[in-house]
């Protein structure tokens, strides 16, 4: 794919059926919320459903803040009764896939980071005939597990595309910081951007404590001279690799995926290179939208595909234009 056609297939993603605009939300966590609030306008006729939305959240990660936001949104306006849990561990993620089979909901939207642990929950799922759809991880692993779409990005190429982005402007030895080993989402995107510059490396790093992040690519920095850019794979640990980048005196550049609004302003301010925007809120929305959907007509979204939501490449060029969406915790 050349570095101008996946732009057009990025734009070509962001024609998703269904999708309104935005509200905002609280933060995340484990225990189970309702959806009652926000300027949702018409509400659906249909109805009221419950549906659980269960993803491998870890504490302190804004971008998931930003899923929630588009669920919640979409639960508003389709008289849905939203459910929000989250748990990193795949064993536990599954646990809580079986405690909403058992509660009898009339849909599960889930992400499949780790999909081999969520395979017998979801077979459960599937045989008490609840519906299911996936988002943010698992666009190459949903069919077989039973979801009827895929609300993300294909991150295999989203890695291509940095890939290749950064072989044009002379990159060599890219180090790609993975904070959750196993998240086949994250290997995918390392794997995308060594096929396009095989000079690349993978650090893993413990995504839950930041500063084992900072003191980790700090190492890693002082230790490797030839690293000219480093890449983080969500906000929150890009712009903690701002700091080992200061901390190493290094002189290698930062590029990023995902977004917040402090990523999107150091994007501004010229100290990150760009970040790969796969449009979380879309996600969230899309899933709890589809499964409404599906409950009311039988509709199946994405014809046998995944809807794809990214990559968006958010570079200096436009991040003030997508500042403003961040800041309203839509970006």
């Amino acid at each position: 794919m050349s570095k101008f056609s996946w732009r057009k297939a990025a734009v070509a993603a962001l024609i998703v059926p269904a999708l309104g605009l935005a509200a905002c939300s609280s933060g995340g966590g484990r225990a189970p919320e309702t959806a009652n609030g926000g300027d949702a306008g018409a509400v659906a006729a249909t109805p009221k459903i419950n549906v659980a939305l269960i993803t491998h959240a870890a504490p302190g990660d804004t971008f998931w803040d930003t899923v929630r936001k588009g669920a919640e949104e979409a639960a508003v306006k389709d008289n849905v009764d939203l459910q929000y849990l989250s748990d990193p561990d795949g064993g536990r993620q599954a646990q809580l896939i079986e405690q909403a089979v058992d509660q009898k909901v009339d849909g599960i939207a889930v992400t499949l980071a780790k999909p081999d642990a969520l395979a017998s929950a979801l077979k459960k799922a599937r045989d008490a005939g609840i519906p299911v759809v996936s988002l943010n991880a698992g666009e190459d692993r949903y069919k077989e597990l039973g979801a009827f779409t895929h609300f993300g990005s294909n991150e295999k190429l989203a890695g291509e595309a940095v890939g290749e982005k950064l072989a044009a402007d002379g990159f060599k030895h890219p180090v790609c910081v993975i904070q959750e080993q196993g998240h086949v989402g994250l290997e995918n995107r390392c794997a995308g951007v060594k096929e396009k510059v095989p000079g690349s490396e993978i650090l893993y790093v413990q995504g839950t404590d930041m500063t084992q992040v900072q003191s980790t690519v700090t190492a890693k920095l002082q230790a490797s001279k030839d690293v000219d850019v480093v890449i983080g794979l969500g906000a929150p640990f890009t712009l903690t690799i701002l700091k080992s980048v200061a901390g190493a005196n290094s002189d290698a550049k930062v590029a990023s995926f995902d977004m917040n609004p402090e990523l999107a302003q150091q994007i501004v301010d010229g100290n990150v290179l760009f970040t790969v925007d796969q449009q979380p809120w879309l996600q969230g929305y899309g899933a709890v939208d589809a499964l409404w959907q599906n409950t009311r007509g039988g509709f199946e979204i994405g014809g046998g595909q995944p809807v794809l939501t990214g990559p968006a490449i958010i570079s200096k060029d436009n991040a003030a234009a997508v500042l403003e969406f961040a800041e309203q915790g839509i970006r």
